[in-house]
C-alpha cells in the first residue's frame, strides 16, 4: 500500500497546474456512466478529452439522485436499467486510463452505493482503478473522515462539494478534510443548465479562497462559453453537466460521442 502511494501521480494537481500556465479558464465535463448506452463511456469520452475537457467527472447511476435536475436523473434511470453498477463504474475508469493518459478521472455520486461496495474495499479498488478522487454529493463533512481515513493511503482525494448556504465552518472543515480542488455549486438547489450563471456561486469562489489554496471549480448552471469565461475570471474551472449529458441524449446512439465532442469545443473555444 505504502509503495502505491509514493508512485501515484497526482493527476488533479498537474491538470490545474498546466491550467494556471496557459492563462485560461479549465472545463471539467460531467457524463453518467452507463448513458445513453452501457459503454458509451468508453466511446465518449476520448473524444470529450480530444474536444478540450481538462478532467471528467463520471457519474455512479444512483436510484435516488436528490441533488440532480431532470436531466441528470433521466440518465441515472438509463443507466440503471442498462445494468450499471459501482464495480462496473470503477472497471469504466480503469479502461478509460490507457485512452485518456494523464487526464484526471473523478467517480461522483452518493454514499449509499459506496457504502454498500464496503468504504475499505472501495478505496482499494479507486486505487486499482486509477480513480484520481471522488464527489460524494450527500455526505457532509462532518461524517466524511471515516471515507477519508480509507482513501488517503492509495492518494485518492475526497473532492469538498460546497454551496453558497456553507457555513464559515463548513468551508473550512471540508477544505481541510478534502483535496484535489474544491466545487463550489453555483445556486441552492438541483442541477440544470441555466440561461444566466448566479453571482452567489462566484461569491462562494473568494469565501473558500480566503481557506485554501486548492483550485476551485463552480458548476450547476452553466451551459456557454460565455459562462465558462465568467467563471474563468475568478475560478480556476468550469464544470458542466447537464448540458453535455442532454446533449448525448439527444439522437441515436452511434452519434453520442461527436455531440458531445461538439458541445465541449464549444465550451472550450474550440473548432473541432
Amino acid at each position: 500500500m505504502t509503495t502505491q502511494t509514493a508512485i501515484r501521480p497526482d493527476r488533479i494537481a498537474a491538470k490545474f497546474s498546466s491550467i494556471k500556465a496557459e492563462g485560461r479558464p479549465g472545463l471539467v465535463v460531467f457524463v453518467t456512466v452507463g448513458h445513453p448506452y452501457k459503454d458509451a463511456a468508453l466511446d465518449v469520452v476520448p473524444r470529450l478529452v480530444e474536444a478540450g475537457a481538462d478532467a471528467i467527472e463520471l457519474g455512479i447511476p444512483f436510484s435516488d439522485p436528490i441533488g440532480e435536475g431532470p436531466v441528470i436523473q433521466a440518465s441515472s434511470y438509463v443507466a440503471l436499467q442498462n445494468g450499471v453498477t459501482a464495480r462496473d463504474c470503477l472497471n469504466t475508469v480503469a479502461a478509460l486510463r490507457p485512452l485518456v493518459g494523464d487526464t484526471p478521472l473523478i467517480l461522483m455520486g452518493y454514499y449509499n452505493p459506496v457504502m454498500s461496495f464496503g468504504l475499505r474495499e472501495f478505496a482499494a479498488a479507486c486505487s486499482e482503478a486509477t480513480v484520481d478522487g471522488l464527489i460524494i454529493v450527500d455526505l457532509p463533512s462532518s461524517e466524511a473522515e471515516t471515507l477519508v481515513a480509507e482513501l488517503e493511503p492509495y492518494g485518492v482525494r475526497l473532492i469538498p462539494l460546497l454551496a453558497p448556504t456553507s457555513t464559515d465552518e463548513s468551508i473550512e472543515r471540508s477544505v481541510s478534510l478534502g483535496g484535489g480542488f474544491v466545487y463550489c455549486t453555483s445556486v441552492v438547489g438541483i442541477t440544470g443548465a441555466r440561461s444566466e450563471l448566479s453571482d452567489r456561486g462566484l461569491d462562494l469562489v473568494d469565501r473558500v479562497r480566503e481557506r485554501t489554496d486548492l483550485p476551485v471549480t463552480v458548476g450547476f448552471g452553466i451551459s456557454s462559453r460565455e459562462h465558462v469565461l465568467a467563471v474563468g475570471k475568478r475560478a480556476d474551472a468550469a464544470v458542466v453537466g447537464s448540458l453535455l449529458v442532454r446533449a448525448l441524449s439527444d439522437g441515436p446512439d452511434e452519434q453520442a460521442a461527436e455531440r458531445g465532442a461538439s458541445v465541449v469545443a464549444q465550451l472550450a473555444g474550440r473548432t473541432l
